[in-house]
């Protein structure tokens, strides 16, 4: 049954739409202003305010229900079955958070790292986080796709102006490239999908003959060829974003020539994987069953050839950039489990990479920033010259090779038991890759902190400034927070990885209406079910195709 709790029932305000729109307002205040002093103090404030409102979010969010929640929805293009719909549920709750925390880092740490175009990089660092967060919520196909590819805008003049790389034009041009054929490759996909309604929703009563609204199209029965198209083109778009192999090459020429703020968002907010949770999964169930083998397939390639390519860079950015690719394979793999430890093990594996993928680049920024070189051999011995810095990293190393006690060990233990469910050659292949994860995180961390000053310079190098050691211990104290209690995050996802998880199951999908229900007692519909459920179980007469439309 699909759940909506609108927003007037659990905030004052449409905290979605604020959230959306006042990065954008924000960002054209900045342009107004142009090069007044305060720009960076304005965008700090803007983003310190989303994450502000993000935490409203947690905590007015409404356990044990798979609803979306926080919904606002307002007729767009009525026509054409396009509206303003938006809302967020467990699988989408902490992915925005965690977009408006790293922008909010982002913000601090570019504070005088940026001396050129400055108001220009905030306005584009704000309206990225505005496209991402509406990505998140967007519950209209048409919707998403406008944010989706809105947020190439920024992220290409992010690379081509503030990129340090020789070869940043071309890097921008071929992220943009290759991410939009994807979507267009996408957009067919949901073309596809919106048709089908169609010529379902004309042959029932009542049922507007269009729509876009992800809620509408879960209902529509779609033929097992047709499901296979539409996951084959939506997947496409996805796997160009996540990046999966073999749709990764822009991936590591994106990090290397653009600035940190780039590596950043593209480590740690994983936009491909969950357009793959949110929609190939739910749409397309049996399609999705079917591809599991060639899923797991790509998704163990991609955990071994990045992680192997990883070990024998030479140069942090790169290695940090196949790590990344390297990673996103545990995530397919989670996924592609298709049971619910297995997809919500991936679910917290997208927050935890985020948090220590982040971190590490925050970690590599410090460093480029002291030594000015992306080379291994340029560094040695840091850790007698700048102990807080070795210590920290030593931190969101550990994590990122997923050490019990930190939050990437959760994830990662959750993947590996729905990996072995769902077949042991797919957990026993997983597990290697955790072996060569640990060997270049190690190695790198070894030739960068240890050992003895090789180069002079390294005797002045300057410890941790406040906005750096901010910045770190705000990675560090997720890192543990989540490691060692990880119950707020799985608790909110569980009902909402449960729904997908028994869509995937059901032979007969139930053709239920959207349910509007009572935030102040969102539990009241499980007693109805329960009570139904008893009631049919006792009447023997009642078959269990009708117990499932009831």
């Amino acid at each position: 049954m699909n759940l909506e709790i609108f927003w007037n029932h659990q905030v004052a305000f449409p905290i979605l739409t604020l959230m959306i729109f006042l990065p954008v307002a924000g960002s054209f205040s900045i342009w107004m202003r142009r090069n007044s002093p305060g720009v960076q103090l304005e965008a700090l404030g803007i983003s310190l305010a989303e994450v502000g409102l993000s935490v409203l979010l947690f905590i007015q969010f409404a356990e044990g229900v798979p609803a979306m929640q926080f919904v606002e929805r307002v007729p767009w293009i009525a026509p054409l079955g396009i509206s303003y719909h938006l809302g967020l549920d467990g699988i989408s709750l902490f992915l925005v958070i965690l977009t408006t925390l790293l922008t909010a880092l982002t913000v601090l740490y570019s504070w005088d790292r940026v001396r050129e175009h400055v108001w220009e990089y905030m306005i584009c660092l704000l309206i990225l986080e505005a496209t991402m967060i509406g990505v998140f919520v967007s519950l209209d196909l048409i919707l998403f796709f406008v944010f989706w590819e809105v947020m190439l805008i920024p992220m290409y003049f992010l690379i081509k102006i503030w990129g340090s790389g020789p070869e940043r034009d071309y890097a921008a041009l071929k992220y943009v490239v290759y991410n939009l054929t994807g979507s267009v490759l996408m957009l067919v996909g949901f073309i596809i999908l919106y048709l089908n309604y169609h010529d379902w929703a004309v042959t029932q009563l009542g049922l507007e003959p269009y729509s876009f609204d992800y809620l509408h199209l879960l209902f529509a029965p779609i033929s097992y060829e047709k499901q296979l198209w539409i996951f084959g083109l939506v997947f496409l778009g996805f796997a160009v974003k996540g990046p999966i192999v073999p749709f990764h090459t822009w991936l590591p020429s994106a990090m290397l020539q653009g600035p940190i703020a780039v590596g950043v968002m593209l480590s740690g907010v994983k936009l491909g994987s969950y357009g793959l949770l949110r929609f190939n999964l739910p749409l397309t169930p049996e399609a999705a069953q079917a591809a599991v083998p060639l899923m797991m397939a790509l998704g163990l390639i991609g955990l071994l050839y990045g992680a192997f390519i990883a070990l024998f860079q030479p140069n942090l950015m790169a290695m940090m950039a196949y790590g990344g690719i390297s990673h996103l394979g545990f995530v397919t793999i989670g996924l592609f489990a298709l049971n619910s430890i297995g997809i919500e093990g991936a679910l917290v594996q997208m927050v935890n990479l985020g948090i220590a993928g982040a971190g590490l680049m925050f970690i590599l920024a410090f460093l480029i920033d002291r030594r000015g070189s992306l080379n291994l051999n340029d560094f040695g011995g840091w850790a007698y010259q700048v102990p807080r810095l070795a210590l920290l990293s030593l931190f969101v190393v550990l994590a990122s090779l997923a050490l019990p006690g930190t939050n990437v060990f959760v994830g990662e233990f959750m993947v590996l038991v729905g990996a072995f469910r769902a077949h042991w050659a797919y957990g026993a292949i997983g597990v290697t890759a955790v072996v060569l994860t640990a060997g270049y995180l190690l190695w790198m961390y070894e030739r960068v902190m240890l050992g003895k000053i090789e180069k002079p310079e390294v005797a002045t190098m300057p410890d941790l400034n406040g906005r750096e050691a901010v910045i770190a211990c705000t990675m560090v104290v997720l890192i543990l927070w989540i490691g060692f209690y990880p119950a707020p995050l799985l608790s909110r996802m569980e009902p909402s990885v449960q729904a997908v998880v028994e869509r995937l199951e059901a032979k007969d999908l139930p053709l239920n209406p959207v349910v509007q229900i009572d935030p102040n007692n969102p539990h009241a519909y499980l007693l109805e079910m329960l009570s139904r459920s008893k009631a049919d179980s006792a009447d023997p007469g009642v078959s269990p195709s009708e117990r499932s439309v009831r």
